[in-house]
């Protein structure tokens, strides 16, 4: 198989597919980053992907290219670039996949299957069948959905907690199926479930889903919003209608939001695609979503500029995360980097740091100043912000880390911390949503 794209995705995936067995040519038009794959060493942090990336690799079941000529030969070709937000629109930018579909062209052959990971908007698949099956070359088209997780991706590609074809009607929807069956040999034996629908279904399953953990993010930051004027502790909330088995208490934590590269840019574009459609208002609630989650950055800032004992353009502020979540180096429309930007425009001396994010975020944002070290980062602040629940963050003793600062103050932007053991060594805590 080719996989064509190796960035996120389509690098987990040639490393995955190839440590479970298939022959895999993973292609890219950058350079610089098919030569560090080569070499086996990922472009990004993604925990166990250097071990299945080189164990690959050692196999002789793995290479990387630049040439999409190379693509030719394989039975299965996984189109797994990105979709990045249209500059001056919500809407998806769909110049990466359209590209590389169009080089594909004219490496296939009869019987060949091309595969979209891409989250992409509704439509899309379809419109790519008819150009591939106008080209004659005979191959055909299914959508395939990812479900990766950043910092689980490489379990989540190995053993899913579903699988989605979307494949055409008749006869090459059978042979598509029976391919990707192949595929994923290892998951179906495992039980996997499998769905195998239309392709507008299996496009909508990613961004559908997608726009329900947003949703759900959200509505408890709006739960955290109501708690603060009111009295109420939000944890507490959480916790009690978690206990409801179909509510649930996974992804009802307050904090400071959702971010990366895939939440807030594809409950955009779904927007953007639905108003297309003549159904904008179907989803119209998605921009509230997105508004809500916008409002707690700026609440953590502001909650930080309330707390500080002296002005703003004289405090030293640590900020403790940078990436969007913790096991990631990802700080693409990071909740932490942007309080970390917005507080330095107030004047502050921002002091920041990350166990993997500091080379990414230097890179967007060089006017922040950025230790490794924690120490260093809390010595002398006027106040310390937790923006990503890193365990390293978590497990900080308070104690020692108040004979570290000049005020013990800290703004818990994730509710990840014992509020209790912070007060008791002399903090003044502040979290979301709490008292």
């Amino acid at each position: 198989m080719s996989v064509i794209g190796c960035g996120y995705l389509g690098a987990v995936h040639a490393s995955a597919m190839a440590e479970l067995g298939h022959d895999v040519v993973g292609i890219d038009v950058d350079p610089s980053k098919i030569a560090l794959l080569t070499n086996c060493t990922p472009p990004f942090f993604e925990p166990g992907l250097p071990e299945i990336l080189t164990s690959a690799m050692a196999s002789g079941r793995l290479r990387f290219s630049t040439d999409i000529a190379d693509a030719a030969g394989s039975d299965v070709h996984f189109i797994a670039v990105g979709t990045p937000q249209k500059p001056g629109s919500h809407a998806a930018d769909m110049r990466f996949v359209d590209a590389a579909v169009d080089a594909l062209l004219p490496h296939l052959a009869p019987g060949n299957l091309v595969v979209g990971k891409s989250t992409v908007p509704v439509g899309t698949a379809a419109r790519l069948a008819d150009v591939i099956t106008a080209s004659g070359t005979g191959a055909h088209l299914a959508w395939n959905p990812e479900f990766l997780r950043e910092g689980f991706a490489v379990a989540d590609t190995v053993s899913p907690d579903r699988l989605v074809y979307g494949v055409p009607t008749g006869e090459a929807g059978e042979r598509a199926t029976a391919l990707l069956n192949e595929v994923y040999a290892v998951a179906l034996a495992a039980s996997t479930p499998l769905v195998v629908t239309d392709y507008a279904t299996a496009e909508l399953v990613k961004v559908s889903a997608n726009a329900f953990l947003a949703t759900k993010i959200s509505f408890i930051n709006a739960m955290a919003e109501i708690a603060e004027v009111s009295g109420a502790d939000v944890t507490q909330l959480a916790d009690a209608i978690g206990f409801d088995a179909r509510i649930g208490r996974k992804f009802l934590n307050a904090g400071v939001g959702f971010g990366g590269g895939c939440l807030p840019k594809d409950i955009r574009a779904f927007t953007a695609r639905a108003e297309e459609l003549g159904r904008g208002e179907s989803v119209a609630f998605l921009k509230e979503v997105d508004a809500i989650n916008l409002r707690r950055r700026q609440r953590v800032v502001d909650l930080t500029v309330e707390a500080l004992a002296r002005p703003v353009h004289t405090s030293k502020v640590a900020i403790l995360g940078l990436s969007f979540k913790p096991n990631s180096d990802d700080v693409r429309d990071s909740p932490a980097l942007d309080v970390a930007v917005q507080l330095h425009g107030l004047g502050a001396g921002v002091v920041a740091t990350d166990p993997e994010g500091i080379a990414n975020a230097r890179a967007r944002h060089p006017q922040l100043n950025y230790e490794v070290s924690v120490e260093e980062t809390l010595r002398g602040a006027d106040a310390v912000v937790l923006v990503t629940e890193w365990p390293e963050f978590r497990t900080i003793d308070p104690i020692w880390a108040a004979n570290l600062v000049r005020t013990p103050i800290i703004v818990d932007g994730r509710n990840a911390l014992d509020a209790v053991a912070w007060r008791a060594a002399g903090w003044t805590y502040y979290g979301l949503g709490r008292p």
